[in-house]
């Protein structure tokens, strides 16, 4: 195989993965049935007219019009009837033969009109200018008309033309059948025309290029149809002549075998000439075509080429296009490559002619299951199971494929599954692996067996072994074999194979299966929408569910029993249960088992202190006493009741062991345990609530996390309360000043504990858990029970409203947290409750709901918009959003924007230069933000609002001058270029007239941004003026509705240039382009809105380094990328 051309210009890989291109010309089967439905309306509407109007024919009048058709159909010329429906083809082409044999010169000069045409051009040879005619001569003809314009594009969207390109193959193909016997072999019709197609295919018109190369790639198709058949011709006459060589008796039935073989043998031989001239001429210098769709087809022809006339194909002269195309920039021709080689390695008998080529490219094979294009990387990883199942690929170089398992794509993932489940688990892919032979159970046995050692790799992460499971869940059956799951799981004596990891990722894939069973997601969906299941799906699910039922119906007590110690396996074991269908228990008389596992649930509650065991008992008991029935529902609800109790009891007496001096582990764990049990449940705490608030007044050094939970179970206490006092509809004076009383009291602790400075240092998985708690308490007491949701009702003496001191320690503090770096959050149990997160969400809520005012407390959170990360960046983003729709947030903005211009100030003051120009470029990145909501339609919305910040703004530049002028280059500059031009001549007079009669020269340095503020303004509306000059409209501001007036010099798309190739007819003027884009860089900059503004760094990262081709991406596969043996150079139009 031959060295590979280099290419010098790679593509650029996408930030993001992309759909695979897809091609203007194909059609779909929806399509050609549409247009079916309609034609057939249309002649039936067309009858049923002309049925009115002549109910009565006779057969003079029937004779009459059959013969005006015939000779409308005689007198159609070829592209009239490749631009029809395409029925006519064959009568057609029929009828062209019979004229070829009459008068060749007069047929020949038809066929290459309607070739011309076809591209086109309406240019005709006459019959006497066959011979005479140079093609050249025809061909710089031909793109003289494409220069001038008048050629038509067939390749539009004109409804006429739809299938035109069908038609025009569907032609081609019936001339090349329909000539078999005469002119396809006289070395004149065939060879003018390919000589046509194969200049016209080089030219640099696009729509040239295109049908040329079509008629070009479907001519290759049809002529091997040809060679086959007379492949098979020649086959039988050479068996009939050994058969008759072997009677050894010469004779004329030798003669005329003998000679037919000779004829039959140079008619392949011609064809195999014309193949290689069009894939000489044509198809090795359109593969690597400007166009992806010509290239596209080129490859798509080559693959049909290679596995229908192996013959002449399979071999690493032409296979090598199929492997330098693996790098094509465009993804539909990556794809397309993909594709074809998978259909080669599908035939077993190919495999030896491909060895060389496997060896020189099947790196890059794998390399394509990561492509930055999803289609293009699940075709990928189907031709790898074709490699594997031929074993042409080592196993050490699937490590990186394996990595997939856990990709975000779900399609990707999919195909992975089904991979990894034919190679490692089915191993259907190794012919020395013995296979099992015996029944379905020992299968599955086998089966999970190997499913587990790949678990076993991911068994420190419970979430990506979730991943690994719904990968291979719809492939591997042995998941769907409980009975043979849960035998392995009570074997008394285990495998030796299984060790406690694999005991545990067993009960994982049983609780995932078994969810997966009953149609529920056990990995997050990109879309977060829930799915939605047909009639017969949902029978499905129900089935399922039944199964499952029905083989752990009497095993679950013994699964309990056996994994209860273990609290890594009790969680996915106990909520299986909300997975089955507990009808079948009375059905099927188990009521003793159903009894059973309440109680080995109740007893696994208090024998774990976990959240997730905890969770997931109160979540199966809970289930049992709603979806149970009868008499089961009964021992449910009294089970609950005696959990209640006894939880009462245990933590009563280990309160009263703290008092006494005992230490406190007790007291957390049921105080976990109350609290997962209070989250759905609520739990009668009246009698020892004041207990609870004792033991937080009497011991203020117990552990955080104790005093944590304790202020948790409170708060909830007082929550169902309040639920209670809300559904009632006659509600006691003494019920709510109870109420109060144990609200007040919670609050109380919760402000003592305000003033608690930060554990900053210590244990990382507790530290600052109590601060994080707090905040997250305080948040949603105030909500609860604000005053404005309970003004002016007989419930009045519930509202409450923080004091302003209170709320400025609850910032203090909320500040502090927001600051702690991730890493610093540890690997908590609660962490999901006690991170930045938590903490901005709690303060948004605030805000949002009116439950402090929010005059400080919103226009701190958002002057600190600039430390924040991505997520937490997020929800303020989505608390600004709320409070503009509530009305004029003006005046939060600009105290928002003077407390993050008076950190610069303070910093300027103690004379840290460095962190001065740190918080004062944020201060101005904040600006940029904030006024970026402020875009397109907003502008106009909110320009009262813009204004008051505007006005505000220079007020507070200038009252304390200069030393605050630089407020206004700064901060308000930003905002001054979201309004109209008229007003921002008014600002920029208005603040000339401020200093009027001060003398600036006294102090140059301090007055410099009062000056850049001016002439930045001066300069842009200057420029706005000189806009509505260009418009003709001076002197008046008009909006102009609608898409921007393009410009009346504009030149139409040009199909040739006489200094340029195909390619730099298609490609793009750059330099105007990159004028542009750095001419309003920064202006697009400060347009940003502030819903895409927060992720704006991370996107101009992207976008300046795309343009510059250094791209860095994490993923393995550079589509664009050129290799120095692999990828050839894409071309125009000249090779």
């Amino acid at each position: 195989m031959e060295d590979e051309p280099v290419v010098p210009e790679p593509a650029t890989r996408r930030s993001k993965r992309a759909r695979a291109q897809v091609r203007t010309a194909d059609f779909t089967r929806t399509d050609k049935i549409e247009d079916e439905l309609e034609e057939e309306r249309e002649e039936s509407s067309d009858d049923l007219q002309e049925n009115r109007r002549k109910p009565k024919r006779n057969k003079a009048t029937e004779g009459a019009s059959t013969s005006a058709a015939a000779a409308r159909k005689a007198d159609s010329s070829l592209i009239e009837v490749v631009k029809g429906d395409g029925k006519e083809i064959p009568d057609v082409v029929k009828r062209w033969v019979e004229h070829y044999d009459k008068n060749q010169k007069s047929a020949t000069a038809d066929l290459l009109s309607m070739l011309f045409e076809a591209c086109g051009a309406k240019y005709c040879l006459q019959e006497e200018d066959i011979d005479m005619t140079d093609v050249d001569d025809v061909v710089v003809a031909l793109v003289n008309m494409a220069r001038r314009g008048e050629i038509e594009d067939y390749q539009s969207s004109k409804r006429a033309f739809k299938n035109f390109k069908d038609n025009l193959i569907y032609f081609w193909d019936n001339l090349v059948s329909e000539c078999q016997s005469g002119p396809l072999f006289d070395q004149s019709l065939f060879d003018r025309c390919l000589d046509y197609i194969i200049a016209l295919s080089c030219t640099p018109p696009r729509c040239y290029r295109q049908i040329a190369s079509l008629m070009g790639l479907q001519l290759v198709t049809s002529f091997i149809n040809v060679a086959k058949v007379l492949g098979a011709q020649r086959e039988t006459t050479q068996r009939q002549l050994n058969a008759e060589k072997k009677k050894k008796i010469e004779g004329p039935r030798v003669e005329s075998l003998t000679k037919r073989l000779s004829m039959t043998h140079e008619k392949i031989t011609t064809m195999e000439e014309m193949m290689r001239k069009i894939f000489t001429g044509l198809f090795v210098h359109r593969y690597r075509d400007i166009d992806p769709d010509i290239r596209m087809s080129c490859i798509e022809s080559l693959g049909v080429w290679v596995l229908s006339y192996p013959s002449l194909f399979l071999q690493d002269l032409y296979l090598k296009y199929l492997g330098w195309t693996l790098n094509d920039k465009s993804a539909g021709v990556r794809k397309t490559s993909v594709l074809a080689l998978q259909t080669l390695y599908e035939v077993d008998d190919n495999v030896p002619s491909l060895n060389l080529f496997t060896e020189r490219f099947y790196k890059r094979m794998l390399e394509l299951a990561d492509d930055i294009d999803i289609s293009v990387s699940v075709c990928a990883i189907g031709l790898v199971k074709q490699l594997l199942r031929h074993q042409l690929v080592p196993d050490d170089q699937l490590s990186s494929l394996y990595d997939l398992l856990i990709d975000d794509p779900p399609d990707v993932r999919r195909a992975i599954g089904a991979l990894v489940y034919d190679h490692l688990i089915a191993q259907k892919f190794n012919n020395s692996q013995s296979r099992s032979t015996g029944s379905d159970s020992d299968s599955s046995e086998v089966h999970i067996i190997r499913m587990l050692q790949i678990l076993k790799e991911f068994s420190t992460d419970p979430i990506l072994s979730l991943y690994v499971i719904d990968d291979v869940w719809d492939y591997m059956g042995g998941m769907k074999d409980w009975k043979c799951i849960i035998q392995m799981l009570l074997a008394d004596n285990p495998s030796a194979e299984l060790d406690d990891v694999d005991a545990t990722n067993l009960i994982r894939l049983l609780f995932a299966s078994t969810r997966k069973a009953v149609g529920e997601r056990i990995v997050p969906a990109t879309d977060n929408r829930n799915p939605h299941y047909t009639k017969a799906q949902k029978e499905i699910f129900e089935n399922n569910k039944r199964d499952v039922t029905v083989s752990m119906m009497k095993t679950y007590p013994q699964l309990l029993r056996k994994f209860m110690p273990y609290k890594d396996k009790v969680s996915p074991l106990v909520e299986i249960i909300v997975h089955m269908n507990l009808e079948l228990y009375s059905l099927k008389r188990q009521e003793q088992n159903f009894k059973a596992i309440l109680k080995l649930m109740r007893e696994a509650f208090f024998k774990h202190g976990e959240k997730d065991a905890l969770r997931s008992c109160v979540k199966a008991i809970k289930f049992c006493a709603t979806d149970s029935q009868g008499e089961l529902q009964d021992f449910a609800q009294n089970q609950i009741k005696e959990l209640e109790e006894e939880l009462i009891g245990k933590l009563k007496s280990a309160i009263k062991d703290v008092v006494n001096g005992g230490d406190e582990y007790l007291l957390l764990v049921n105080l976990k345990r109350l609290y997962e049990f209070q989250l759905s449940h609520r739990v009668p705490l009246e009698s020892m609530y004041q207990d609870l608030v004792h033991v937080l007044k009497s011991f203020r050094t117990i552990d955080d996390e104790v005093i944590a939970f304790l202020l948790l179970n409170m708060f909830f206490h007082v929550s169902w309360c309040l639920q209670s006092v809300l559904s009632s509809e006659t509600v006691s004076e003494a019920l709510l000043s109870s109420l109060v009383e144990k609200r007040d009291a919670l609050l109380e602790q919760l402000e003592y504990f305000l003033d608690k400075p930060l554990k900053l240092h210590g244990d990382v998985s507790y530290k600052n858990q109590l601060a994080y708690r707090v905040c997250g308490i305080l948040a949603d007491t105030w909500c609860l029970f604000k005053r404005i949701r309970f003004a002016s009702t007989n419930l009045e003496m519930l509202g409450y409203s923080p004091d302003e001191s209170i709320v400025k320690k609850y910032w203090k503090m909320c500040e502090q947290l927001l600051n702690v770096s991730e890493e610093d959050e540890g690997n908590r149990e609660y962490v999901e409750e006690t991170n930045a997160d938590a903490v901005m969400f709690a303060l948004a809520k605030l805000v949002a709901t009116d439950s402090v005012p929010k005059e400080h407390l919103a226009p701190e959170i958002i002057s600190h918009l600039e430390k924040y990360g991505t997520s937490v960046s997020e929800t303020v983003k989505h608390l600004v959003t709320s409070l503009k729709k509530k009305g004029d947030i003006s005046s939060i903005l600009v105290e928002t924007l003077k407390m993050a211009y008076q950190r610069y100030l303070v910093a300027l003051s103690g004379n840290d230069k460095s962190l001065s120009s740190k918080l004062f470029q944020e201060c101005k990145s904040l600006a940029a933000r904030l006024s970026g909501s402020y875009v397109g339609v907003a502008r106009t919305k909110y320009k009262a609002e813009i204004m008051n910040i505007v006005k505000e703004g220079i007020s507070y530049a200038f009252s304390h001058a200069p030393k605050q002028l630089s407020f206004l280059d700064g901060v308000v500059l930003h905002f001054v270029s979201k309004l109209p031009a008229p007003d921002i001549l008014d600002i920029m007079r208005g603040v000339e007239r401020r200093t009027e009669n001060v003398k600036t020269d006294e102090d140059p340095s301090g007055w410099r941004p009062y000056y850049a503020f001016l002439d930045t303004i001066r300069e842009k509306y200057l420029k706005n003026e000189a806009v509505k000059v260009a418009d003709g409209k001076e002197g008046t501001s008009v909006r102009r509705r609608g898409r921007p007036r393009k410009k009346q010099d504009l030149q139409g798309k040009r199909l040739f240039d006489e200094q340029s190739s195909s390619e730099e007819d298609d490609s793009i003027s750059g330099s105007d382009q990159d004028a542009t884009v750095e001419e309003k860089q920064e202006d697009d900059e400060e347009n940003v809105p502030l819903i895409h503004s927060l992720k704006a760094s991370s996107k101009l990262r992207s976008l300046k380094v795309s343009k510059e081709d250094k791209r860095d991406q994490t993923r393995t596969v550079d589509a664009g990328r050129a290799t120095e043996e692999l990828t050839p150079k894409t071309s125009g139009a000249s090779s």
